[in-house]
């Protein structure tokens, strides 16, 4: 839970936000908060809603907003975080614990980087602290005394943490930084004295005296304005220091020497009240007095890991640039959330100069630094929902945690970024839909945008200021050349140099495969090459910036591609064949036919030719025209269904890590070598990890498997992802198993078809869709029947009543189930004949069969008393427990139902079974018995769907 009183005053509890209602509401909630585990009298809170003499009934309208303040906490659960609003006498005290108010954590995290020994250091804890800022304190309540006071009180505070922040960078060394942070405040701010001071020095400390002169003038004027006042001491000095030109240094090397004198007790934020809960760690009487003591407490508050640092490696190399570079200094450096845009044709090095500045600028953002590339201008492009999910599991979101929808999902990316600090990089935008949902909702953060085209729409409703990139001009083009293969070849044909650098007419990536050309030929002189380069002059029109022709790029390609290794350039010739959007080195070896080791070294030469990006660790990408230039290039048949192997048979070994005990859905084809290269799997998050960086890979495997005939690979890749799908079944896998569908048809494979209809048939039960299910499912059963696979018979069977029951047609969904439960137990197969009993155990205790449910969960808790302890099997368990439960409460069995809704409930909680725990809780309240949540794991269990 999350209250929040910096910014709009507001609580909520994990995505959801508490509806508070009218601004008196509010106002009443600001009031208790800001003296939160201390008595607030009546008298006080009517102060807080009315300046004026307040309405006879005053003390009723308080009354009724606390009466219903305590109704929203009790619905969100309060409770359960150590959130309680008591009355004690004619007073009210609100407990809250330090941690879930924002402006103890802000005061924590302020007083935690003051104490850092390394500015670096200082500016992160800092930043994270003015990050917790969303917009004015105690925005949303009355216009009261008692509240702009308080507002006033915690302004002062952010205002003194900015000030702290600017003394962290000029001891870091960047004063650039420190001129950004106080820029803005100064702006805002101007007749603070203290701010317009650290800003003067700041100016003069970076260079630029005359503006620190200008500043103090303006400053000096509107004092005299304003308040009829000249400037203090503080601020004559220095003007005085910037006019004599006095000492640049900021100080030695030590903490930022900004806290209070050494015991003098918490200095929590002035005018909140709060004071510090004891801690049992150091005692009875802690109260964070001792500043080591202080800093271990905050260290609490620090994030569980590191933020995310997305950004892939910056170009080697890197040369001029320097006005675009300021340019996007100043931009960024304007704060609310400024967005640039990088534009320029294909080429120029767009996402270079993105790379460059943000590697350089992210320690600036301390809520962390994300990148993604859309895909604007080759293959299909990002779609940002997905990227918004990506973006989401960067910033700490369990995969199984993310929600269902995509405006949800976005809802809650708004609100984790509203107070962060991030900087986000969008590389390769083809338009501003693919962006708006991406943009962070906080002030503090950055974001900038590449694209080939102008982007009209981002400047008129983002505001986004453009950086125009063009080519190099002639003196910059061959300093690149120089930078790159060496000065002393360049200086020795000089002529030569000038003739390469116009024959690229100035466009980076041209020049760099050029250079990485005669870095590769030490004995070639820069005339012979820039000869080949002429022969080839026919076929350069993209090298004069006319995007609708490639062989200019597809020429000098063929120039790297031959400098490389011959296993290299093999590998190079089969990326063609790809079909997804990366790929990592076990499909890299199906591809080649060769050991993993060899095929990574392969993309760490391509990686060095800047043919390949490995824009995460072990993952590698191509870009948009080296991949349409792969695609020309002749290539044995066999390498795509080597590929599609070598995907099958990870799969397979990904759902056996998934689901131990679980009967596998398929087997290799027949033809499949045994040795395909394949990843092995420690554990099952691994291979649900697996399947969800793999999933877009995969997915394109199907389409181009069947595309190319091999329809026994294209339904197996499908269903073999069931262990994925049952955690995220409303993610949209309805068209890749209708891809699957088609491709088991043709095989006229009764068994293939039966699995896949019975998988996509409980997909679309999931999402709703009972009548398309139904169509799937009742032709599931006899196909699995023809093929004489039981197993198959009894899973369609389940899914079939499932769908039924959602259909409500009962008696017929109960002799599905009485059969699968018959054909699994034929079969052995003993952990579909538990989901069989599972779901009869529910259809029994629905139509009032007691006795015969407590049988049925006696039976199969017995069957499976040595079950695997993780995945479906554990739910399994859980959920037959839950029943056999409800069944031994209805028959009388109350201590006998105690203990096993207890067993079940620490099973539910183990695996993150939300669904289970909150049943486990209902229940043992009927009983009247004490619910205790058992811990999480260590690692925690995630909340999954049921």
């Amino acid at each position: 839970m999350d209250f929040r009183l910096l910014g709009r005053v507001g609580a909520a509890t994990g995505a959801e936000e508490l509806q508070l209602g009218p601004v008196k509401r509010r106002s009443v909630l600001a009031a208790l908060l800001l003296k939160a585990n201390s008595a607030v009298p009546v008298d006080q809170l009517i102060d807080a809603l009315w300046d004026d003499a307040p309405p006879t009934h005053a003390r009723t309208v308080v009354q009724g907003h606390v009466s219903r303040l305590r109704a929203l906490l009790a619905s969100a659960g309060a409770g359960e975080h150590g959130v309680c609003l008591m009355t004690q006498g004619p007073s009210y005290v609100f407990e809250v614990p330090e941690m879930l108010l924002d402006t103890c954590r802000f005061e924590r995290l302020a007083r935690r980087g003051r104490l850092r020994q390394r500015p670096a250091d200082a500016v992160a804890v800092l930043g994270e602290a003015l990050a917790l800022w969303h917009g004015p304190a105690l925005d949303g309540t009355a216009p009261s005394a008692p509240l702009r006071a308080a507002a006033q009180t915690l302004e002062e505070a952010r205002l003194d943490v900015v000030e702290s922040l600017a003394v962290a960078y000029e001891r870091l060394g960047d004063r650039a930084g420190a001129v950004a942070v106080l820029q803005a405040e100064a702006a805002a701010h101007p007749l603070r004295e203290s701010l317009a001071e650290a800003l003067v020095l700041a100016l003069y400390r970076a260079g630029r005296r005359s503006d620190a002169l200008d500043r103090y003038h303006r400053v000096r004027c509107l004092l005299a304005d304003e308040l009829g006042v000249g400037p203090g001491p503080g601020l004559r000095g220095a003007y005085e220091t910037a006019l004599r030109g006095g000492p640049v240094g900021a100080g030695g090397a030590g903490p930022v020497d900004l806290l209070p004198a050494p015991g003098a007790g918490p200095a929590p934020v002035p005018g909140t009240g709060l004071a510090p809960v004891p801690d049992a760690r150091y005692g009875a009487d802690a109260r964070y007095g001792a500043d080591a003591r202080y800093e271990a407490d905050a260290l609490l508050l620090a994030p569980a890991g590191p933020a995310p640092r997305l950004l892939p490696r910056g170009v080697r190399g890197f040369l001029g640039r320097g006005t675009e570079l300021a340019a996007l200094d100043r931009i960024a450096g304007a704060g609310d959330g400024a967005v640039a845009l990088v534009t320029g044709p294909a080429g120029v090095g767009k996402t270079a100069l993105a790379l460059q500045w943000a590697h350089h600028r992210q320690a600036r953002y301390p809520g962390g630094t994300l990148f993604a590339d859309l895909r604007g201008f080759g293959g299909v492009p990002a779609e940002p929902a997905e990227t918004v999910r990506e973006f989401l599991i960067a910033l700490g979101v369990p995969a199984r945690d993310l929600p269902d929808s995509s405006a949800a999902a976005a809802a809650l990316y708004r609100e984790l970024t509203a107070r962060r600090a991030l900087l986000v990089v969008l590389d390769n935008v083809r338009g501003t839909d693919q962006v708006r949902s991406l943009l962070p909702s906080g002030t503090g953060s950055a974001v900038l945008v590449t694209s080939r085209i102008r982007l009209s729409g981002l400047i008129v409703e983002e505001l986004a200021r453009p950086v125009p990139l063009d080519v190099l001009g002639p003196v910059p083009a061959t300093e690149l050349l120089a930078a790159a293969v060496g000065e002393e070849r360049v200086a020795a044909e000089p002529e030569a140099a000038d003739r390469l650098a116009r024959l690229c007419d100035g466009l980076p990536l041209a020049l760099r495969i050029t250079a990485a050309q005669l870095a590769a030929r030490p004995r070639w002189r820069l005339a012979d090459l820039a000869a080949e380069l002429a022969d080839e002059q026919r076929r350069l029109a993209l090298l004069s910036l006319d995007e609708a022709e490639e062989s200019g790029v597809a020429a000098a390609l063929r120039i790297t591609v031959q400098g490389l290794p011959p296993e290299a350039v093999r590998l190079f010739a089969l990326l063609g064949v790809v079909p997804g959007p990366d790929l990592e080195r076990y499909a890299a070896a199906a591809l080649l036919g060769r050991d993993p080791a060899v095929a990574a070294e392969a993309l760490d030469r391509l990686a060095g030719a800047h043919l390949v990006t490995e824009y995460a660790p072990g993952r590698y990408s191509m870009h948009d025209l080296v991949r349409l230039y792969a695609r020309g290039l002749g290539t044995d048949e066999g390498a795509l269904l080597r590929l599609l192997d070598s995907y099958t048979a990870t799969a397979l070994a990904a759902s056996l890590a998934a689901e131990p005990g679980e009967k596998p859905c398929c087997t290799l084809p027949r033809e499949a070598p045994a040795d395909a290269p394949a990843r092995t799997f420690a554990d099952r998050p691994a291979a649900l990890r697996w399947y969800a960086v793999e999933r877009e890979n995969l997915a394109a495997a199907v389409t181009a498997a069947r595309a190319a005939g091999h329809d026994d690979r294209a339904w197996r890749l499908a269903v073999l992802q069931w262990p994925y799908v049952v955690w995220s079944v409303r993610d949209g896998w309805a068209p890749l198993l209708e891809q699957a569908l088609e491709a088991s048809r043709l095989l006229d494979d009764p068994d293939a078809e039966s699995r896949v209809r019975a998988l996509l048939g409980w997909v679309l039960t999931r999402e709703g869709q009972l009548s398309e299910a139904l169509a799937q499912l009742e032709l599931a059963p006899a196909l699995a029947a023809r093929a004489h696979a039981p197993s198959s018979e009894a899973i369609a069977l389940v899914n079939l009543a499932v769908a039924l029951d959602a259909d409500g047609i009962t008696d017929t969904s109960l002799r599905h189930v009485t059969r699968a439960v018959r054909l699994a137990r034929e079969a052995q197969d003993v952990l579909t004949e538990l989901l069989a009993l599972q779901h009869r155990t529910r259809q029994l205790l629905t139509r009032g069969d007691i006795a015969a449910a407590e049988r049925c969960t006696a039976y199969a808790l017995a069957l499976d008393d040595h079950g695997v302890t993780t995945g479906l099997g554990a739910l399994r368990r859980a959920a037959l427990r839950l029943s056999r439960s409800e069944a031994l409460l209805a028959l009388g069995e109350r201590d006998a139902a105690e203990s096993c809704t207890r067993q079940a409930l620490a099973e539910a909680a183990s695996q993150g079974f939300q669904e289970g725990v909150n049943r486990a809780r209902s229940q043992l309240e009927a009983l009247g018995r004490p619910v205790d949540l058992p811990a999480a794991p260590e690692g925690g269990g995630r909340p999954v769907r049921s």
